[in-house]
């Protein structure tokens, strides 16, 4: 039986910056880790964001759409895209350990 939708506001869950702290299903997490080999920004910011920002900023708003299909599935919504949500997590760790390197501090 499917769930129903809430029918109450829901705060989307604050996006963390760490990738390790992501706590999502194991097949969708494998799923993103497999598809970060074929990743290229150009392409796939272009088609989930409209653009291509630099590494920070894309790495927050794909931080929030994930949050938003991470709650699209948990509620069983008939509009969540499984599809949808592995392309978000493949940019979103893609996107994070773009910005790794750059915000280890200096020995």
């Amino acid at each position: 039986m499917p769930r129903a939708e809430p029918d109450f506001p829901v705060k989307a869950p604050v996006a963390c910056d760490d990738a390790s702290a992501l706590t999502r299903p194991r097949l969708l997490l494998a799923a993103a880790r497999h598809g970060m080999v074929q990743y290229r920004r150009d392409r796939d910011l272009a088609r989930l964001l409209g653009r291509v920002p630099l590494p920070a900023p894309a790495a927050a708003e794909l931080a929030e759409l994930e949050a938003a299909a991470e709650l699209a599935r948990r509620a069983g919504s008939p509009l969540w895209s499984s599809i949808r949500h592995v392309d978000l997590l493949i940019a979103l760790l893609s996107e994070r350990a773009l910005l790794a390197p750059m915000e280890r501090p200096a020995p």
